[in-house]
């Protein structure tokens, strides 16, 4: 074969294999694109399928918890004691139950051993846990400062220390909280401090909208993130009026309103666990009802403008800012469920009276019934997501909500709790 012949033939040879392997190639992809297709479809499938077995695991779970039941997980109360859990209104185990000082022992291994007999009475009695929280805000508002390593104000924190290092500190604390046996923080607050609002404040603010937005998303995520569900407050805001005392009139304009509540517009879409809402009534929304009784401030705003999709919180209904205005603890209770809040803060040590009062209007009002039934489902799934409890297969293969197991030997938690409380000290005297 001449030159001249040669040359077509070996370009038509090339041409068969590039063609040829071209075919394999695409095969070959086409292939691969089919069997990621269908692990994505089977994938999709099964999350599908879990996602509705957790649903009638819920719907189960509501079925059978009696009205006075969940009614009993709407409310945080305090409680007696700081040894052994005995209850106050053994018929009457709330939802939650917010720690004082004088609900924590000088040892962190008291403090377990308190927690600990919490969840055991409960678990005997076949009674949904309560979850357990502190204020644990920083500075005067400091539950834990005898036993947990030093916590500084807002204000303190975000005039000494970088974001990146209040993440760290917040994240110490929480697991030095997570090992002693609690599951909430009421923290922390995000109103902006103003002339308006900084004696009431004190320094529990970060200070400005960047501040409060920063920092507080460092400290709403370093205790979500070790198990310990932030409650971040208190919405729409306060003014220097103390709410323990008289009702707060925010008498700003619509424009300094919508300024106002922008940390809450922000922050509420990181997922804290919870808002609470304060006393406070304000000029331009529902004028002269306080915050935590409006519709248009709850589920409105919160709710549905800003996509809060968490527990929202009253205030406590026992602060003479609403005792002093008309409002007693039995209608305050009411008044709040059809705002649209989900859990009512109660600091006395008993609920049987308000509880009573809105079992009643359930059974009269299916509108009524409805708001207990979805505050209910809200505060389940905050417990399952917080380890208080989970999600179990039956041997029938049913899947239903149980206590969650609690196997982790004291000495281990211990161990945690020294080793977060040391690396919480360096940081302090690293910055202050």
């Amino acid at each position: 074969m001449n030159r001249t012949c040669f040359i077509p033939v070996l370009a038509l040879l090339l041409s068969f294999m590039i063609f040829s392997c071209s075919r394999t190639s695409d095969a070959t992809a086409d292939r691969k694109e089919k069997n990621l297709r269908k692990s994505s479809q089977m994938l999709y499938s099964a999350l599908e399928t879990e996602k509705q077995e957790k649903k009638l695991a819920l719907e189960r779970l509501s079925a059978k918890t009696s009205l006075h039941d969940k009614v009993c997980q709407m409310f945080i109360e305090n409680l007696e004691g700081d040894t052994v859990f005995v209850p106050v209104e053994k018929d009457y185990i709330p939802g939650g139950y917010l720690f004082f000082s004088y609900n924590l022992a000088e040892t962190p291994e008291d403090i377990i051993k308190f927690t600990d007999s919490i969840r055991s009475y409960c678990v005997k009695r076949h009674v949904i846990p309560p979850f357990l929280a502190v204020d644990q805000e920083g500075g005067y508002v400091n539950r834990l400062r005898t036993v947990a390593g030093p916590l500084p104000s807002a204000s303190r924190v975000s005039s000494k220390m970088s974001v990146e290092a209040a993440y760290k500190l917040y994240s110490s604390q929480a697991q030095e909280m997570k090992s002693l046996g609690f599951n909430m923080n009421i923290a922390p607050v995000i109103e902006v401090q103003t002339p308006e609002n900084e004696k009431f404040l004190n320094g529990r603010s970060f200070g400005s909208f960047l501040n409060v937005r920063n920092y507080g998303t460092a400290c709403i995520n370093a205790f979500e993130n070790r198990g310990i569900g932030a409650v971040i407050k208190h919405f729409p805001g306060n003014t220097n009026t103390d709410p323990h005392t008289g009702l707060p009139e925010i008498r700003l304009s619509e424009e300094e309103m919508q300024e106002a509540v922008r940390p809450f517009k922000s922050l509420a879409r990181i997922f804290p666990s919870g808002v609470l809402m304060s006393h406070a009534r304000t000029l331009v929304v529902e004028s002269g009802v306080p915050a935590c009784f409006s519709h248009a401030w709850v589920t409105d705003k919160l709710r549905n403008e800003f996509d809060f999709d968490g527990i929202i919180f009253s205030d406590d209904i026992f602060m003479g800012a609403l005792a002093f205005n008309g409002y007693p603890p039995d209608e305050a209770a009411v008044k709040a469920v059809e705002a649209g809040v989900n859990c009512i803060m109660i600091s006395e040590k008993r609920i049987s009276g308000p509880a009573k009062v809105l079992v009643e209007k359930a059974r009269k009002n299916p509108e009524f019934a409805a708001l207990i039934d979805e505050s209910f489902r809200k505060i389940i799934l905050y417990k399952i997501r917080a380890n208080i409890l989970e999600y179990h297969r039956t041997d029938a293969g049913e899947l239903v909500i149980v206590g969650a197991d609690k196997a982790e030997p004291v000495s281990s938690r211990l161990e945690k709790f020294q080793k977060a409380k040391a690396k919480n000290i360096d940081l302090y005297q690293t910055y202050f």
